[in-house]
């Protein structure tokens, strides 16, 4: 066999086999990442079904200018659903998704009352109101791909950096990868407990999916309430600034919430 025919061989049986390996390393990156977000699930919900959460408490609204203090109340549905109530000086906002329905819907209203609709491209990430809920969506999610990105230090806490986000395999090209970034969303689960400290995701203009606005949910002051870890208090930061600070002092689980609740424009 002349040497210039068996190194081309050989280099062959090298790549071969390096790309066994990167393949069998995804595969078992996957698989922790996957048994990670399931113990952090447990951690959260125990032995209990969630089924519903309401939390009300007080929050503080900035934007831009904007500072002002108010009572909220967060509303969530298992794996469906979320809303969001602000009663403020300024007036009233709420915020509604809805993943329940096809297509999935979500709005928006400000102190004059008027709904506006939430653009597609910012319902396909979950804004994670109720940890618990974003988590069991995740593991559910059709297609989806979980990447466990290691240890890490985060505003001074050990945790561990996992990566979710769905693939498309109907589409390709920069469509599939335009909505794969749509769908990705960070999880950040404490080191220790394994409950989630912190979910980032990207929000973008209603008119331009390709502009990403980091935002994050942090997550603090988990409390047992009936079995159930539940943080209550809750700050959504936007390009790393606070947005929204909220603190819970009720917590009601599996009330029995009606699916009408979350009804696009529908009032409290």
């Amino acid at each position: 066999m002349p040497m210039r025919f068996s190194r081309f061989v050989f280099l062959i049986v090298v790549l071969t086999f390096a790309r066994s390996a990167t393949a069998q390393q995804a595969t078992a990156s996957a698989f922790e990442a996957t048994a990670l977000l399931q113990k952090s699930l447990v951690a959260l919900s125990g032995d209990h079904l969630l089924t519903d959460v309401t939390l009300s408490g007080t929050a503080r609204r900035i934007a831009g200018s904007d500072d002002e203090s108010g009572t909220v109340v967060v509303k969530a549905l298992a794996r469906t659903a979320t809303r969001l109530d602000l009663s403020l000086p300024s007036g009233s906002r709420s915020e509604i998704r809805n993943t329940s329905s096809v297509p999935i819907i979500g709005s928006w209203s400000g102190p004059d009352g008027i709904s506006h609709q939430i653009s597609h491209h910012n319902l396909l990430a979950d804004p994670g109101w109720a940890p618990a809920f974003t988590i069991a969506s995740l593991l559910s999610a059709q297609d989806a791909v979980i990447t466990n990105l290691g240890p890490e230090t985060r505003n001074g806490q050990s945790v561990i950096h996992l990566s979710a986000s769905q693939q498309f395999p109907a589409i390709s090209g920069d469509t599939a990868n335009l909505m794969q970034h749509l769908t990705r969303t960070d999880v950040y689960l404490d080191a220790a407990t394994l409950l989630p400290s912190a979910i980032a995701l990207n929000m973008h203009p209603d008119n331009n999916a390709n502009l990403d606005i980091p935002t994050e949910i942090v997550f603090s002051n988990y409390t047992v309430i009936n079995g159930a870890q539940i943080p209550l208090h809750i700050q959504k930061l936007i390009n790393n600034s606070l947005a929204l600070d909220l603190q819970f002092n009720s917590a009601v689980l599996n009330s029995g919430l009606s699916p009408t609740t979350f009804t696009v424009g529908a009032g409290l």
